[in-house]
């Protein structure tokens, strides 16, 4: 392949080679990896859902314990989309990524051996920080290597990996938990991630925005081999349009800063408050479905199979959101599924104490409550800038986190206090209602 001068290119190379070009089998490797990555996410975080019960017969935890776990769990995922995820503003998505999955892998096999409480919420709350850095860097790429017109559903299917790993912590722990125990599940799941991280390691690539933008050094090599990959013409030099639209400013803190300048301000402060929102209920179910399912009277197997139907109508969600805002707006998708979701909740709590109707009705709240959450993800990515958007949905996903800390920790409470499954789908779906009506005022397509 040829050398071919930079101004063969027009002045945006990524349109070029991103928006306006097929897309190519490495743009979908980026894809593809980044959603199984989440797949190992959504497991490797979701697995204490599973195994809440044996944890708690073993260490002998109470109700309002176990949600101190999930809860620092999501504080850890909190702190890593706020703190680290923007880091990848900076130092690259690629390094990140790889960094938070060694994070997740190291922390999840520890978590094997823990044997008191302390243990446990030290240990998940770092798995959390390498899992919420990790999401945010992998949504960011994706959204860096898709045409513009497929950007929201290449995100939905990278975020879609988190639900499908909490599908598969279901399976995995009907083939683990009989003979291995709680512990085999944090085995399984930190050694797959370790393999993973070498993974990563070998096969993502940097964002070409990020290189085009930030000039890291090398910039010039790692761009060529990039496209080159893309089966696109090289350069010979870095375009002198880049110079001009570079950030003025490449700290954390002054990108941070970014988000609430005039021109961000009302929609940051608006995403924030909505992600909070949704996250507040999304993880009190993520957290006590099989819990409380069992505490209705159900077997241990029913609750972990309303766990299961939970995240599998939540992946057919995502891929209905993304597939919709191809040709539809994308936060009057988001804003009608939100509703929709709060809706179901209520219908649920409402309903006789049938297995078969509670868990048709499960597998409804996941399709309209993830199907519609996980679009958040792609208006993140398309409100800000390159040079702040990791920054951008790191925050977003951080701030709306502290709602995943409050709901899971508030519904332990609750429950110990003798409120039942039903009073808790009343009191979460208010959040929803609420989060439905913030998402339709951004305004994002």
């Amino acid at each position: 392949m040829s050398d071919s001068a930079a101004p063969a290119l027009s002045s945006n190379v990524v349109a070029d080679v991103i928006d306006n070009g097929q897309v190519s089998g490495q743009q979908l490797l980026v894809i593809g990896l980044c959603m199984f990555f989440n797949m190992l996410d959504g497991f490797d975080i979701t697995a204490m859902a599973v195994v809440a019960t044996s944890v708690s017969n073993d260490l002998e935890l109470t109700a309002d314990k176990l949600g101190l776990i999930f809860s620092f769990a999501l504080a850890g995922m909190m702190a890593g989309a706020m703190i680290l995820a923007p880091v990848s503003d900076v130092i690259g998505r690629r390094r990140m990524i790889i960094l938070s999955v060694f994070i997740v892998s190291i922390s999840i096999i520890f978590t094997a051996t823990a044997t008191t409480l302390l243990e446990f919420v030290i240990l998940r709350f770092i798995s959390g920080l390498g899992a919420g850095a990790m999401l945010a860097s992998q949504a960011t790429l994706a959204a860096e290597y898709s045409p513009d017109k497929y950007r929201a559903l290449s995100v939905a299917l990278v975020t879609s990996g988190y639900p499908l790993g909490a599908m598969m912590t279901s399976v995995v722990a009907g083939f683990i938990l009989p003979d291995y125990g709680w512990r085999g599940m944090f085995w399984f799941g930190g050694g797959l991630t370790l393999v993973m991280g070498l993974v990563a390691w070998a096969m993502i690539p940097e964002s070409l925005k990020y290189l085009f933008e930030r000039r890291p050094e090398n910039a010039l090599e790692r761009v060529n081999k990039i496209l080159r990959k893309l089966k696109k013409d090289t350069l010979t030099s870095l375009p002198e349009v880049a110079v001009a639209e570079a950030p003025k400013s490449t700290g954390v803190i002054n990108n941070m800063l970014g988000l609430l300048t005039k021109e961000h301000r009302t929609t940051t402060l608006t995403l924030w408050l909505t992600f909070f929102m949704c996250f507040s209920t999304l993880y009190f179910l993520m957290s006590w479905i099989p819990r409380m399912m069992e505490q209705a009277g159900f077997t241990p197997e029913v609750g972990r199979y309303a766990f299961f139907l939970f995240n599998l109508g939540g992946v057919i969600g995502i891929y209905f959101t993304g597939t919709l805002a191809i040709r539809w707006h994308l936060t009057h998708i988001v804003s009608g599924f939100l509703v929709a979701a709060a809706v179901s909740m209520v219908v649920f709590a409402a309903a006789p104490n049938q297995e078969g109707l509670l868990l048709t009705l499960t597998f409804l709240v996941g399709l309209l409550q993830q199907g519609g959450f996980t679009g958040l993800y792609a208006v993140a990515a398309k409100v800000y800038p390159t040079s702040i958007r990791t920054t951008g949905i790191g925050f977003a996903i951080g701030l709306g986190r502290f709602g995943a800390v409050v709901g899971p920790a508030l519904a332990g409470f609750l429950i110990a206090a003798g409120l039942s499954m039903s009073g808790n789908y009343y009191v979460f779906a208010i959040p929803m209602i609420i989060g439905g009506l913030l998402s339709y005022r951004l305004k994002v397509r």
